[in-house]
């Protein structure tokens, strides 16, 4: 019998991606995920806003990577569920022969997973349902949509807070970037503690019972992921300092950094 990814969903405790979407305005979200949602914003009211910026923060790293760097290929972790602004939506209106691979084991994304394989005729888009930590695997199955032998922008957004380990958070990205051709990208992002005030929502949101997000340091820890390779400029930086645009906003410039930096 094929499992039905609905019987592995549980509605009753918060779930990261749906809380998410809670704060981006959209509907894929549950009574759980909306008390857990208005109790972080309640500790910490630019949640929202730390939100959209994340999202905008996603768009701009895949405009620039597809329209100033001619990237063609996208190999995205962690999809978390669709909304506003995908990795192929953002790619493909630039070049529509883009391709874009999506991963995520989150039985939630799968039952969503047709938004983010809407590709152009041109391009494609497909969907590994496997753990990120599943190098191997995720190489493999890639490899089936993607030429790895030419330039690929690995896209990190905002997920590696969720392996509580950062020794394993910094394998996972070092596998990957190891195995990718030279001329290829890291687009990476990561939160961090805006204030005490987000630090300890962030602590009662994991001590709830929902699969933990752990802040990392910008100066200490979040560079290290860059390790041996050439930073874009304007380097690190929180997220609307990264090639604002004309919607670009600052409420948390200190919540949330990001990069991109060339594969040598």
């Amino acid at each position: 019998m094929t499992d039905n990814p609905r019987r592995r969903i549980d509605t009753s405790v918060a779930h990261s991606a749906r809380v998410w979407n809670y704060w981006l305005g959209g509907k894929d979200n549950y009574i759980a995920d909306q008390v857990a949602g208005d109790a972080y914003r309640e500790a910490f009211p630019r949640i929202e806003v730390m939100a959209r910026e994340s999202r905008a923060f996603l768009r701009r790293t895949v405009t620039y990577l597809a329209a100033e760097e001619g990237v063609r290929q996208f190999l995205d972790l962690g999809a978390g569920l669709p909304t506003t602004d995908n990795t192929h939506e953002v790619a493909q209106r630039i070049a529509p022969d883009s391709r874009i691979v999506y991963v995520d084991h989150d039985p939630l994304v799968l039952l969503h997973v047709q938004a983010l394989l809407d590709s152009t005729p041109e391009g494609a888009t497909a969907y590994i349902e496997a753990d990120m930590q599943d190098t191997e695997t995720v190489l493999a199955r890639a490899a089936e949509t993607l030429d790895m032998t030419r330039p690929i922008a690995l896209i990190s957004s905002d997920v590696l807070g969720h392996i509580v380990d950062f020794d394993e958070a910094l394998g996972l990205v070092e596998r990957l970037v190891n195995r990718l051709p030279a001329g290829s990208f890291l687009a990476l992002s990561h939160s961090t503690a805006d204030s005490p005030e987000h630090a300890r929502a962030q602590n009662a949101y994991n001590a709830s019972g929902a699969v933990p997000y752990i802040f990392r340091d910008p100066v200490k820890e979040i560079p290290l992921f860059f390790t041996g390779l050439e930073l874009v400029e304007p380097g690190l930086v929180s997220w609307p300092n990264w090639k604002p645009d004309a919607t670009t906003g600052n409420a948390t410039v200190r919540a949330g950094w990001g990069a991109v930096a060339r594969i040598p």
